[in-house]
């Protein structure tokens, strides 16, 4: 029975071929080479964070504040002995891993998301698709396997609603709704080069497909460069949503059967009101550090949402995992799954499709890798007594 930690023998075998990775083997490898290569912008768009950037930067520092304490002895590290598999919102994973949903993929792939839908499906792990995709829900729908949706709420419930059916009808699993972003973060890195991709029609092919959007336009965005330039100038009167309250998960719903997940949550208080109002789970998160800078770091924020919510509904995690020692971290703090977001960016970016693969699949390694060295044969042996705190 193979396992993700085997990518590690391959690797060596083909060494003794003379044959080494074209790839770098971590997050920050992959960051710095995606620096050399990807576009100015392209590159700053998925770099950048809010203001300062220290919220992205105490995103990771805050997994420093936490030590593993290994086991020994326990059969969990023979192969095919460990069992990475979890289910989560009613979907059944390989392993406690979603792609983070990052907009705009058009910046380092011509075909991204469509890759990012084949390579999770390839490897069982989850995909949670952005609404500022530049591939059509419908066309990632039937490249995916276990997919989740994510809604950024527009200020017109009748496009949103069309949002969600589409993604409901294409086959996704769960509606993740961000709640952190009613409007964009100080970005620098974005604001130095004065690039806003969706200005320029990019990521916003979810809008200009929906029957709804269309319905606003005095003329189809494909039927001339004017058209589309006002195309994208109704984008910018209907995204984001600064009136939307916990009240609200009513009404989404109203549109469908899918588990509901809140993503941006961290405060407990938040949580707790998201879920009493139907929420079926909070994702932690603080938007990778994007949105605003000085921000509690997500896993900070998590043992005291897991701790508020966790009896009633899913707790997810997103922002900073870097490792698969970081995740395992996150699993034994009380998240269900992790959201995985730059590196595999980074990799698409480098590399298409392969680079996708890579990134994933050093993740997944390192996590198989860690686990059967610290003792655990499946997730459910992770617990917060594993870890030594050095606060």
């Amino acid at each position: 029975m193979s396992s993700f930690a085997d990518f590690q023998n391959e690797i060596y075998l083909a060494g003794l071929s003379g044959a080494v990775p074209e790839l770098p083997m971590t997050a920050a490898g992959l960051a710095e080479r995606a620096r050399e290569v990807l576009s100015p912008e392209a590159y700053a768009y998925v770099a950048g964070s809010a203001s300062s950037e220290r919220t992205a930067a105490a995103n990771e520092a805050a997994f420093d504040r936490y030590r593993l304490v290994p086991r020994m002895w326990r059969g969990a590290s023979g192969p095919g002995v460990r069992d990475l598999s979890v289910e989560v919102l009613g979907t059944r994973l390989a392993a406690p891993i979603l792609t983070a949903p990052v907009g705009v993929l058009e910046l380092l792939h011509e075909r991204g998301e469509a890759l990012v839908a084949e390579v999770t499906r390839e490897l069982g792990v989850g995909m949670v698709l952005s609404t500022a995709a530049s591939t059509p829900i419908e066309d990632v729908g039937a490249a995916a396997g276990a997919w989740w949706y994510q809604l950024y709420w527009p200020n017109d419930d009748e496009l949103a609603r069309s949002f969600v059916e589409r993604a409901t009808k294409a086959g996704a699993r769960a509606i993740v709704v961000t709640a952190d972003t009613p409007s964009l973060g100080w970005r620098p890195r974005d604001l130095e080069l004065a690039h806003l991709p969706f200005l320029q029609a990019k990521g916003i092919a979810n809008y200009l497909s929906d029957p709804v959007f269309r319905a606003k336009l005095s003329a189809p965005p494909e039927e001339s460069e004017e058209a589309l330039r006002m195309a994208v100038l109704t984008w910018v009167g209907l995204f984001g949503n600064h009136g939307l309250r916990p009240a609200d998960i009513a009404r989404l719903r109203e549109w469908t059967e899918l588990p509901i997940a809140v993503k941006g949550v961290l405060h407990p208080d938040d949580a707790r009101q998201l879920v009493d109002a139907g929420a079926d789970a909070v994702v932690v998160s603080n938007h990778g550090g994007r949105q605003v800078d000085g921000s509690i770091a997500a896993l900070d924020a998590l043992p005291t949402v897991v701790a508020t919510v966790g009896d009633r509904a899913d707790v997810l995690f997103d922002s900073g995992i870097r490792t698969g020692s970081d995740v395992m971290v996150a699993l034994a703090l009380g998240a269900k799954a992790v959201l995985y977001g730059r590196p595999w960016a980074y990799g698409l970016g480098i590399a298409g499709a392969a680079g996708v693969r890579h990134a994933l699949r050093v993740l997944l390694a390192d996590l198989d890798a860690a686990m059967g060295l610290s003792g655990c044969t499946g997730i459910a042996d992770l617990s917060r007594a594993m870890l030594s705190s050095t606060r």
